[in-house]
């Protein structure tokens, strides 16, 4: 578990790094190159070093061992901290929405055309950095390191609209010096829409939603390797953090004894533990057979 933990805090301290100094980058181009929408896009960024910083607090705590208050661990904390860096996202979405109908309907200066190049690079940097950290969060399980990748992947939406929005504004000069003000409230759009996609499962992960037919199916399937096992009844997974706890009822015989009920329920427990990887917590209940 520690091990799987310090995986996920190395890639939110390269989310951290990479979200500074574009942030950074955006600030600086966007005010030296007259262009609203990259000083939205330098927003979004400081927004995503704060929620990465969240991130990482979650996964230093989820770390704790279990306890008597916690006999489940602390891995709830993650999707708590999803709700808190979706929150962030809504709330860049809104500043950047309002800005730019500010600036929508103040005239201003045509964005230099230099900015193109700087949002060329942040484009791919971010996309890289998007797939770099979801891939992270698929092999891991991790709900919180997801939202963090999702901050990269509307990062690099807003660098889109903004390229869009300038390269519209370059190509036809004057009466077109808003268009990178309208790329920037569409962008606003599609952070809200993504907040959404972030939020839904680790509402459903809190809630301890049914989510996972395909684990339970594994494990029922694995679970028939186990001499002594002749089958499974019910299974219940419940997520917390990057590990999934299970209650199993298994049948076995119903003419052996208690002892060795209890022995083929410890041999199973080791053997999916050992063969299906983020099992956290298991409760095996014996059942016999007709």
């Amino acid at each position: 578990m520690v091990d799987t933990h310090s995986k996920a805090i190395r890639t939110t301290y390269l989310s951290i790094a990479g979200s500074f100094f574009l942030a950074l980058i955006k600030g600086l181009a966007g005010f030296f190159g007259h262009s609203y929408a990259l000083i939205a896009d330098a927003i979004e960024s400081t927004t995503d070093i704060f929620s990465s910083a969240l991130v990482l607090f979650g996964f230093k705590y989820a770390q704790k061992p279990a306890d008597e208050n916690h006999p489940y661990g602390h891995g709830k904390i993650e999707p708590l901290v999803t709700f808190v860096v979706v929150a962030f996202l809504v709330t860049s979405a809104t500043v950047i929405a309002y800005k730019s109908i500010l600036n929508i309907q103040t005239p201003h200066k045509v964005p230099e055309s230099w900015t193109l190049w700087v949002l060329a690079v942040i484009i791919g940097w971010k996309e890289i950095s998007y797939r770099v950290v979801i891939k992270r969060s698929k092999q891991l399980n991790s709900s919180s390191l997801k939202a963090d990748a999702w901050h990269h992947r509307s990062d690099a939406i807003t660098s889109i609209m903004a390229f869009i929005g300038i390269s519209i504004a370059v190509t036809f000069g004057k009466g077109y010096e808003t268009a990178d003000d309208w790329a920037a409230l569409l962008a606003s759009g599609f952070i809200l829409y993504n907040s959404f996609l972030i939020f839904r499962p680790a509402l459903g992960e809190i809630m301890d939603e049914h989510l996972y037919d395909d684990l339970i199916n594994e494990i029922r399937t694995k679970s028939l390797e186990v001499e002594g096992v002749k089958g499974t009844e019910k299974c219940f997974i419940r997520k917390a953090g990057m590990y999934y706890h299970v209650d199993l009822h298994v049948i076995v015989n119903g003419e052996i004894s208690v002892k060795k009920g209890h022995e083929i329920s410890h041999r199973l427990k080791d053997y999916l533990e050992s063969n299906i990887s983020n099992i956290g917590h298991m409760l095996i209940h014996i059942e016999p057979d007709n």
